[in-house]
């Protein structure tokens, strides 16, 4: 039922060259006046051109011109791939995070290169993961390290 009151009230368009066009006034900046007393819509205009299922070219008079073009140019959207080189060691680990309703923590971790962001990598995923994790936990907590590795050597001698 709702599906086609939708449908009912949402036609695609079919124009035609040689139909006539209301124009919003969104792009046209030399409208003079406060823009709540402007009209939203001006006078129809003779499309000239079809481009594509839903953009016309239509023809403007003199005193109303676009300042934007119709078509924008669109930017590539690729990316250079980021290369795997022996630049991008880690440098330190920075924060410690532990995912919720898992026993499982990733970590924050610096390259040495500045090109490289920051990156959240789990301890699987870390080279030389027991040397950067001991060195992370002894930047947080040096006291708790000294205590633990005092109390070994008591327990050992």
């Amino acid at each position: 039922m709702q599906e086609q009151k939708w449908a009912k009230s949402h036609k695609v368009p079919d124009f035609k060259v040689g139909d006539l066009v209301l124009v919003s006034t969104l792009n046209f900046n030399n409208i003079k006046g406060p823009r709540k007393l402007k009209a939203s819509y001006v006078e129809p205009f003779v499309i000239v051109a079809l481009h594509g299922s839903n953009a016309v070219q239509a023809e403007f008079s003199s005193e109303l011109k676009i300042n934007t073009p119709p078509f924008q140019n669109p930017t590539p959207l690729t990316v250079p791939p980021m290369e795997q080189s022996e630049d991008k060691k880690i440098k330190k680990v920075i924060k410690e995070w532990r995912l919720r309703g898992r026993n499982q923590r990733e970590y924050l971790v610096r390259y040495r290169n500045p090109v490289h962001e920051d990156e959240w990598l789990a301890e699987s995923e870390i080279p030389d993961s027991d040397k950067l994790l001991r060195q992370f936990g002894h930047e947080r907590r040096p006291q708790a390290c000294i205590y633990i590795y005092r109390c070994a050597l008591n327990y050992f001698i």
